[in-house]
């Protein structure tokens, strides 16, 4: 009855799931075609009553008529390095389950995620076909259309098996942009437990305290604005996407005290701790781990299993922990987002690359990533399947105490990591007030300016 009723519906996904679907030569030159497709896909998908017509199915038992007659199949897959030897294994799962498909090849190559916007828009028609990105990619992606909306078949099931805030992040309009693939791109404090206990990991100067006694360093990379954001993020300061002209960053409304409170209660301990705190880059970490000079630090999801297998029984992991500033311990609040993998709208074959995304970040693929690499899931199931694990607890956690890495202006980064490193350096006097205040003041003008 299961694949009666598989062949029955694939019928109809076959007619209505990739309307729309096409080349990014003809969908980002002619707007008026666009407007045509848009509405023959709307007509299309649905039934006879004018209702939508349900596709929610899993490729992995969809009919092979999916793929609507592409034939000597070509298709280049972007992964971070860390990922790239599983999606290698996903990639052989996905032939093999559509053995009778002709696939010429699917080449997996290492492509870091936070760049690969830029590298698409770049070259599109030579870029990959099959890419992850972060959700503060988004817009640019959209705007210079090199991203292939979700098939229509395919987004009711996506809706319906992902986290909301995923789906939010990457839906503009009535169009669901990408195929979510995780809910935890953050950052969290990952520590040795004979160095640091769990009571010294719930504020920041009981880690310092603790990793100082041990002799022991702990790693913020200060210089980094997607990490230095947390001191300004964490006085008030908070970004809520773009003002009216839609490039701007809009902040919301805050106490400038407060936040300048903030700002000379991290440079404080920044140089109370001088030969403690170090300002490194977050892959630092995990090897500073095992060669035993570090205590803790704030690292990414990106970088778990690492972490994990330098520390073994010693791993620990919590939300990132409070600052006292003026005798109240305030909860540090980071930067929090997403990650999709995306259909490049130039690629010579749109279903294709569709079906091998949606494959790509289904429940299977996703609880394989939480298990062999740590990634939180987006998928509500697979996320069911990790919720013990100590990460994803503390990436839960801190998610709540975090800004959404939605509508990010690109000029908000640099100035970022300004802040930062000027907090950092050893000639800056963390009671200098009105420094502190020339400095935020620089650095706000530059987000909005630069």
């Amino acid at each position: 009855m299961k694949k009666v009723l598989a062949i029955l519906l694939a019928g109809m996904m076959t007619a209505t799931a990739f309307a729309g679907c096409g080349g990014g030569s003809s969908s980002s030159t002619d707007s008026n075609a666009d407007s045509k497709t848009e509405s023959k896909a709307d007509d299309a998908s649905k039934g006879d009553d004018g209702s939508k017509a349900e596709a929610d199915m899993d490729p992995s038992w969809a009919d092979e008529s999916l793929f609507g007659g592409e034939t000597d199949i070509t298709l280049k897959v972007w992964a971070p390095d860390k990922a790239v030897s599983l999606t290698k294994e996903q990639v052989e799962a996905f032939k093999k389950h559509y053995s009778n498909i002709k696939f010429k090849s699917i080449e997996v190559v290492a492509q870091g995620e936070s760049d690969a916007a830029t590298q698409i828009m770049n070259d599109p028609e030579k870029a990959a076909d099959v890419f992850g990105f972060p959700s503060d990619q988004l817009d640019k992606l959209i705007a210079t259309k090199v991203l292939s909306p979700v098939a229509q078949g395919f987004v009711n099931t996506i809706k319906a098996n992902n986290a909301q805030k995923t789906i939010d992040a990457v839906t503009e309009g009535d169009k669901l942009y990408a195929f979510p693939e995780t809910n935890d791109n953050g950052y969290y404090l990952v520590y040795d437990n004979t160095v640091v206990t769990d009571e010294d990991a719930k504020t920041l100067e009981g880690v310092l305290a603790a990793c100082k006694a041990k002799n022991k360093q702990f790693i913020l990379d200060s210089g980094n604005g997607f990490y230095s954001c947390m001191f300004a993020f964490t006085g008030g300061a908070l970004i809520d996407g773009f003002e009216a002209d839609g490039v701007t960053q809009k902040f919301v409304e805050y106490n400038e005290d407060e936040v300048i409170d903030t700002l000379m209660a991290f440079a404080k301990l920044m140089k109370d701790y001088k030969n403690t705190y170090s300002s490194q880059d977050t892959a630092n970490i995990s090897s500073s781990f095992k060669n035993g000079k570090a205590g803790a630090g704030v690292d990414g999801t990106w970088n778990s299993q690492a972490d994990k297998d330098a520390l073994g029984d010693k791993f620990g992991a919590a939300k990132l922990p409070t600052i006292n500033v003026g005798g109240t311990d305030k909860q540090i609040i980071s930067m929090f987002g997403y990650k999709y993998i995306g259909v490049n709208s130039y690629t010579k074959f749109p279903r294709s690359a569709q079906i091998l995304a949606y494959y790509l970040t289904g429940e299977e693929a996703q609880t394989q990533r939480a298990q062999k690499l740590g990634w939180g899931p987006s998928n509500t199931k697979a996320q069911e399947a990790v919720k013990d694990d100590p990460i994803i607890q503390a990436v839960s956690a801190q998610s709540e105490n975090a800004v959404a890495q939605v509508k990010i202006a690109g000029t908000f980064w640099t100035p970022m990591g300004t802040l930062g490193s000027e907090l950092y350096k050893d000639s800056w006097k963390p009671e200098d007030r009105n420094a502190t205040k020339t400095l935020f003041d620089k650095i706000i003008s530059n987000v909005k300016d630069e």
